[in-house]
């Protein structure tokens, strides 16, 4: 359950958490009282009671009768008509939503009140400054920091939106509540608030009824700026800035940013034919639109608080040349007024007709409410006439509020931006004149600088340094775009897409070819002048929008899109492939337009996945290398930097979670060495998902805990799904999450973490990962009888009807466990409590090397090698959260005969995990060494248990009648609370 709060995790008050969580299951109590009515509400607390019942006996050792107590509440709930589950599977989700809602705030309210915070920016400098780093490094270091979180759209997010607005709008009134001066019937209203926000989401359906678009998820990514990451940065940056200056003599530089963000929302692809090129372009177009209509909402606030007369030179001179330039407009609109107008056509008509025009007026071939939309948004008038009536006209005289003069004329600017973006979203011709609205965030941050610079220099700094500093660090971060947008595309794709053009141009076939066959074609034609592909060439609709795809890459350019990523990358020609068909593409729009295509060329960046791909990556990267023309490339049009992406879902579904982290690590460690021969800087790029199965877990523990020299001040990584919301939805936590990042890298860059202390233990992680690795795939892959097991003891199938992404759930339509994506095969073992990917062959592993005599060298390993302690913590944390006897009622009553020796096989590789797990800690139990932990997973119990064995109740039945959609939906709503108890999904 850490999980999702993951570094958030201080230690929180118990007994405030458990006051709110009285408070908030009162009042639900309340309003079902209301809705379902009292006889209902027996049964749920009957339920409530027999399953914390269990739960105690279970905490005290007494498994018989712990036994008994689930074998009662397992009949009672066998016993309920559909209504009554359907509503009780209800219930007890929004308890468990509650739950987890107070857990949040009451972790914002530790880290908001704590004098020295672990991991803060403050904290962490002076651990540094005390450690021996010069001030100076530190600065330098500090101020050359390039992280960026990529936000996406991976299909973990179990909640609408709607509901996660509500509880957000809960978190808020908890905090409110927590005022020492709120009054008596403040609070009476309070409550009243509280109460309203919970019939509104009882009432509230809590399924998706249809599948999000990507459009769709786009606009969720945007929100989660607009809502909380808007605030943060400034905020995060504010702090940054005062320790580094406390710790250093320096503030942090105004348009410095350690942070950035990215986006996969409307730009992956990989397995998803519903991202498509013009998706692409709209999302890009739509987060342009957004990143505008904030500024300007920053910018009118900004007129009304620098009021001021007093200015520097430039600021008066830049106010006068605005002025004396609205002036003249204006001037030559009042010569041509509409009454002047009216008064030459009356004059021309008393005689004869006008003449016939010779040729159409500009816009005639539009649609006529186009034309005029248009017409009207280019024209001075539509632009001021309604302006006017809602603004104090501005004086003539350049004296007078420079400040405002200047910002009114950014705002002019940037309310032009947003009309021509509009007008591109439409699909409209817009010829607009490049001085009139602003393309980048240097344009934008000019007379920014030069408003902070003049009240600097007129003794002003108090001012310059609030809300407008606040502006220009959210420029320098978010810039015209507020998160550039990555590609992501599978390699065979882009095979596919050269099979068809050199088919086409009597080449061959390119799939066929060799690898060093594939390199010469493409290393010669990246090195030619002339376009490969024929204007004419006829492709398949699947080639086509591989093709489509990089022109709109061509026309948005590097100011808008960020890298482009190839999912399972294996050679060094997946990335040639890329660079030709991009390069291709650029020649082709920019013949087009008659001019470069904008900004520069997307990095292409090779996504290493499977455990094959992995051990690969770094010959791959050395061959890549040495090919004169890709260094060539890298050295100029990339600053001599090398992007390097590695997978943690894939990685982890191929071998399991122990022999992937070894893999893993080795492949960094390889792919540092292969850029350091060349002289090429390397950032590496995690795909990290939500889940400890999927690489998730602790950020500040994970970047800790990677191969030395892999984090050089440069780190990219993806937040996926439910943590995005998890981690950024409240601003407190963002900024929070923000520290941790930046304070993680700056560790990990100037003190790197511990290698490995003698190549022994590099032996022995082979040997664990070796075993591991054979036990997991001879389980997952090689079992006949698994396959059928999975399907029988999870909800798998059933997850496609939950409408939570945009994508398929398979890659392609295969049944088997190859072809299902990393998500839900975790999130299907997380829903039964059995949590297999993560421990499976971890226990064969360690007991192996155990049994050799190796025993002492493991915890020795444990005590003092960052990247085995965090592995064997985070497999700790989730054995901690696995129930056997949850997942045994699954097997029991789900699973057919035959194959219950499996379940009950696998039920003991999990203890194995255990015991040896505890024996390398040294803990007592698991979680032992976080008490805290322990009892949030031990609160949750009394309505998780319920939900895990109602669903199996409800699997049951679903399986005899499949077409009834309310038992289904009665499932899904045990998927979701379950979801909310475990604190992820997949």
């Amino acid at each position: 359950m850490a999980e999702m709060t993951d570094d958030i995790a201080e230690e929180i008050s118990l007994q405030g958490f458990e006051d709110d969580c009285r408070l908030l299951g009162n009042l639900l109590n309340d309003v079902l009282h209301r809705e379902v009515g009292p006889e209902f509400m027996e049964k749920l607390e009957k339920t409530r009671v027999l399953a914390q019942s269990a739960c105690n006996m279970r905490t005290a050792g007494i498994e018989d009768t712990a036994e008994l107590l689930e074998k009662q509440l397992a009949a009672m709930l066998s016993k309920m008509t559909l209504e009554e589950a359907l509503s009780l599977a209800r219930a007890f989700s929004h308890y468990l939503n509650l739950t987890g809602i107070a857990e949040t705030h009451h972790r914002v309210t530790k880290a908001q009140s704590s004098s020295q915070l672990s991991k803060s920016c403050d904290d962490t400098l002076n651990q540094l400054v005390q450690s021996g780093v010069s001030p100076d490094e530190l600065y330098n270091t500090v101020c050359k920091q390039e992280v960026e979180i990529v936000l996406t759209a991976h299909p973990t997010q179990i909640n609408r939106r709607t509901l996660q607005y509500k509880h957000i709008r809960i978190a808020h009134l908890l905090e409110y509540n927590d005022r020492p001066d709120l009054g008596h019937e403040d609070r009476e209203m309070l409550i009243e608030d509280l109460v309203r926000e919970l019939t509104s989401i009882w009432q509230t359906d809590e399924l998706r009824r249809h599948k999000p678009t990507p459009v769709d998820e786009a606009r969720a990514g945007l929100n989660i700026v607009e809502q909380s990451l808007w605030r943060a940065v400034p905020h995060y940056l504010r702090r940054l800035s005062i320790a580094l200056k406390k710790h250093t003599g320096k503030p942090l530089p105004l348009t410095c940013t350690p942070i950035k963000f990215g986006s996969w929302m409307g730009g992956d692809r990989d397995g998803n034919p519903n991202v498509t090129a013009k998706v692409t372009r709209d999302v890009s177009l739509l987060s342009r639109w957004m990143a505008i209509d904030l500024y300007l909402g920053e910018v009118d606030n900004l007129r009304f608080e620098l009021s001021m007369n007093q200015c520097d030179v430039k600021l008066k001179k830049l106010a006068r040349e605005i002025l004396e330039k609205d002036k003249l407009l204006e001037d030559r609109h009042e010569n041509r007024s509409p009454r002047s107008d009216w008064g030459q056509y009356k004059s021309h008509n008393s005689n004869h007709p006008p003449p016939l025009p010779s040729q159409l007026p500009p816009g005639a071939g539009l649609p006529s409410c186009a034309a005029q939309r248009k017409q009207f948004a280019e024209s001075q008038i539509g632009r001021t006439s309604f302006q006017k009536l809602l603004e104090p006209s501005s004086s003539h005289e350049p004296g007078i509020a420079p400040y405002r003069v200047v910002l009114g004329d950014v705002k002019e600017k940037l309310t032009k931006t947003r009309k021509r973006l509009e007008i591109l979203l439409e699909d409209l011709p817009c010829e607009y004149d490049p001085r009139d609205y602003y393309e980048t965030s240097e344009q934008l941050l000019e007379p920014l600088l030069l408003c902070y610079n003049s009240l600097q220099s007129c003794g002003s700094g108090i001012l310059a340094d609030g809300r407008l500093a606040d502006l220009i660090r959210r420029v320098a971060t978010f810039g015209m775009v507020l998160m550039k947008l990555d590609l992501r595309q599978e390699s065979a794709r882009h095979s596919e897409t050269l099979d068809a053009i050199t088919q086409y141009l009597g080449m061959g076939t390119y799939s066929d070819w060799d690898e060093d066959k594939k390199l010469d074609f493409l290393t010669r034609e990246l090195k030619g002048k002339r376009p490969l592909v024929p204007p004419t060439i006829q492709v398949a609709a699947d080639v086509k929008e591989v093709l489509d795809t990089f022109r709109v890459a061509a026309q948005l350019g590097s100011d808008s899109l960020g890298a482009y990523v190839i999912s399972m990358a294996s050679n060094a020609s997946d990335v040639l492939a890329v660079e030709l068909l991009q390069k291709d593409a650029r020649l082709a729009v920019s013949g087009e337009l008659g001019k470069p295509c904008p900004g520069g060329t997307l990095r292409v960046v090779p996504l290493f996945e499977t455990l094959k791909d992995l051990r690969e990556a770094g010959p791959v990267i050395r061959k890549l290398l040495s090919n004169d023309w890709y260094y060539e490339h890298i050295v100029k049009n990339h600053n001599g930097h090398q992007e390097v992406m590695v997978g943690y879902s894939d990685s982890g579904k191929d071998a399991g979670r122990f022999s992937a982290a070894w893999e893993l690590y080795k492949a960094q460690e390889d792919v540092v060495a292969a850029c350091n021969k060349y002289g090429i800087k390397i950032t590496l790029f995690h795909g990290r998902g939500g889940s400890i199965g999927r690489g998730g877990g602790p950020t500040h523990l994970a970047i800790q805990s990677q191969p030395p020299g892999s984090v050089m001040g440069t780190l990219r990584s993806t937040e996926q799904g439910e943590m995005v919301q998890a981690k950024f939805g409240l601003p407190q936590i963002a900024v929070r999450q923000l520290e941790i990042y930046t304070t993680a890298v700056l560790l990990a860059t100037l003190k790197p973490p511990k290698p490995p202390k003698e190549q022994k233990w590099r032996n022995l992680m082979d040997e664990i990962s070796k075993i591991s690795c054979t036990t997991y795939r001879n389980t997952v892959y090689e079992n006949p009888q698994f396959l059928a097991y999975f399907q029988e003891a999870t909800p798998q199938a059933e997850l496609g009807c939950l409408n939570i992404g945009s994508r398929p759930t398979r890659r392609k339509t295969s049944t088997g466990i190859g072809h299902l994506r990393a998500i839900p095969w975790v999130f299907a073992w997380t829903q039964t409590r059995f949590v297999l990917p993560v421990w499976l062959g971890v226990g064969s592993g360690l007991k192996g090397i155990c049994e050799k005599g190796h025993g002492q060298d493991l915890r020795a390993m444990y005590r003092e090698w960052p990247f085995f302690q965090s592995t064997v913590d985070l497999i700790e944390m989730v054995l901690g959260k696995a129930d056997i006897p949850i997942a045994k009622h699954y097997d029991e009553v789900l699973v057919s005969e035959s194959r219950q020796e499996l379940g009950a096989e696998l039920r003991r590789e999990l203890l194995t995990a255990e015991k040896f797990v505890l024996l390398i800690t040294g803990h007592e139990k698991l979680s032992g060494n976080n008490r805290s932990l322990r009892k949030l997973i031990e609160s949750r119990l009394p309505y998780l248990n319920p939900m895990n064995m109602l669903q199996v109740e409800i699997l049951k039945r679903l399986r005899r009648d499949d077409d009834n959609n309310k038992l289904r939906d009665a499932l899904l709503i045990t998927i979701n609370g379950i979801a909310a108890g475990m604190r992820n999904t997949g």
